[in-house]
């Protein structure tokens, strides 16, 4: 099994960026672990964190944050 930074390396070494398979391999562990941050999140404060986010952020940078947090916008 390969791993995440193994993919990273692959990613960028050499000349040249993978620019696809670096950001799925950031992408792909941010959503991973960020499912254990929402609940985390949750269990602490009794609310979710997408509002949260939702309800402290605007524009590009909450649809960004938002996708971040695999939200549908």
């Amino acid at each position: 099994m390969i791993k995440t930074h193994q993919v990273i390396r692959a990613s960028i070494i050499g000349l040249g960026t993978d620019e696809d398979s670096l950001t799925r391999a950031i992408v792909t562990r941010a959503e991973i672990d960020m499912m254990k941050v929402r609940g985390e999140y949750f269990n602490m404060h009794k609310s979710s964190l997408d509002n949260a986010v939702i309800g402290d952020t605007s524009g590009h940078y909450k649809n960004f944050l938002m996708t971040l947090l695999g939200a549908k916008i």
